[in-house]
């Protein structure tokens, strides 16, 4: 992933408080992580910096759509996203990232990227199973949800299919029981 000025934050020349930070997500900033999984993007980032003497607090908020296929249908609709994250910035001898929630960056250094925190705020802010609305509500375009249950197995037919056994299991099932 090549690194983007616009998600280097530079806090060294910044006062002790709060300060505020804004980002629009796109389709393109999830190309630059190779991250295919979405047709479109539209998520808005705040992002509050809160200065510390000696570390820095930075809560991520969350908000927006993701182009998605549908699980079930895969037809291609706007997931409503949102959430947020907390993260710790703390100063030490070494870089250090192994805790999700707290950040070791080496002395000395004046800024921080944030960009990799964005993109697995967002990305786990999407559902495992992506159901299109309109599957739910029933307003999706009949033609596909007829093609859905045609699909779907009948419970008639799983019946059928229990009871027609073939006659050769059923001879060695009976062997089983002959003792």
């Amino acid at each position: 992933m090549k690194v983007d000025k616009e998600f280097l934050i530079p806090f060294a020349g910044l006062k002790q408080g709060k300060h505020q930070f804004e980002f629009q997500i796109n389709k393109t900033f999830f190309d630059d992580f190779e991250f295919d999984e979405f047709n479109g993007v539209n998520v808005k980032v705040s992002l509050v910096l809160d200065k510390k003497s000696t570390m820095l607090e930075l809560f991520f908020k969350h908000k927006g759509t993701v182009n998605v296929p549908c699980d079930i249908s895969n037809e291609d609709f706007d997931l409503p996203i949102k959430g947020s994250l907390g993260l710790i910035v703390k100063f030490g001898d070494a870089f250090n990232n192994d805790n999700d929630e707290m950040l070791i960056l080496p002395h000395g250094e004046y800024q921080v990227d944030v960009a990799q925190y964005i993109y697995e705020m967002i990305i786990l802010s999407v559902p495992t199973k992506r159901v299109h609305p309109g599957i739910k509500d029933g307003t999706l375009d009949p033609s596909i949800m007829r093609r859905l249950n045609e699909l779907a197995p009948k419970e008639e037919h799983k019946e059928e299919e229990e009871n027609n056994t073939d006659p050769r299991w059923d001879e060695l099932k009976k062997l089983l029981t002959d003792k």
